[in-house]
């Protein structure tokens, strides 16, 4: 895989709601078809911070909280993650990731506070949306609460996260991929206590039932490859 980019995330919680299968379907782009662990459909909001941001061997250094909405995806048996939204604090950072990934993103304001660290760790992240496109908010408090390992490898946390490519499509519904390379997460079950979300509703979603499941990760450096048109199986 060759290096576009080189960034570090960090202070990053995984929630996830169970949806059926069909829900996600139905918003699919052709040729992406819905991944279920046990039969259930998910539907991910993840906030982070982006930082380190620069391309390869270039000490740029640039970074930025984001927040996206996700579901999990194949393409002809190739697992990965389908965004439905990328709301970033970066107006030079949301251009650039349009241009190069062709993916969904949005400027937003973001206020991000943390204090503690490790197991003791504690993040207020507050967005809001200011492109013109729908509302979309998000207010939560969150932070690990327990301590930190790697999912097993079956497992639905590594189901969730284990995740290193993700697909978009064109205007003319031509589908491409994008590559990232990272060493295995380290998650701890999480507590959140998320005062607003939006997100659903702004990408025209019931906003699901249930409690969501809570993973905080540790800090984890990453890599990412430009987009590639999809021209089959490899």
């Amino acid at each position: 895989m060759r290096n576009l980019l080189e960034m570090t995330w960090r202070d990053l919680l995984f929630a996830h709601w169970t949806v059926p299968p069909e829900t996600v379907a139905e918003t699919l782009p052709d040729g992406l078809a819905v991944d279920t662990f046990d039969g259930d459909a998910y539907l991910g909001v993840v906030p982070f911070v982006m930082s380190d941001i620069s391309p390869r061997g270039v000490p740029f250094g640039l970074e930025f909280g984001e927040l996206n909405l996700r579901t999990y995806v194949t393409v002809d048996g190739r697992p990965g993650v389908y965004f439905y939204n990328l709301d970033a604090d970066d107006r030079i950072g949301v251009a650039i990731a349009r241009a190069l990934f062709q993916l969904p993103y949005y400027r937003a304001a973001m206020d991000i506070e943390t204090r503690g660290e490790g197991t003791d760790r504690e993040v207020r992240f507050r967005s809001r949306r200011t492109s013109d496109a729908p509302d979309a908010r998000f207010d939560a408090r969150y932070g690990p609460d327990s301590d930190f390992s790697t999912p097993d490898p079956g497992s639905l946390p590594a189901f969730l996260t284990e995740r290193y490519r993700f697909y978009t499509t064109d205007r003319g519904g031509t589908v491409y991929y994008g590559d990232i390379d990272h060493e295995p997460w380290s998650l701890a079950p999480a507590w959140a206590d998320i005062e607003t979300n939006t997100l659903f509703a702004a990408n025209g979603f019931d906003r699901p039932g249930g409690n969501p499941l809570l993973y905080f990760a540790a800090p984890i450096a990453v890599t990412a490859d430009r987009i590639r048109r999809f021209a089959g199986p490899e």
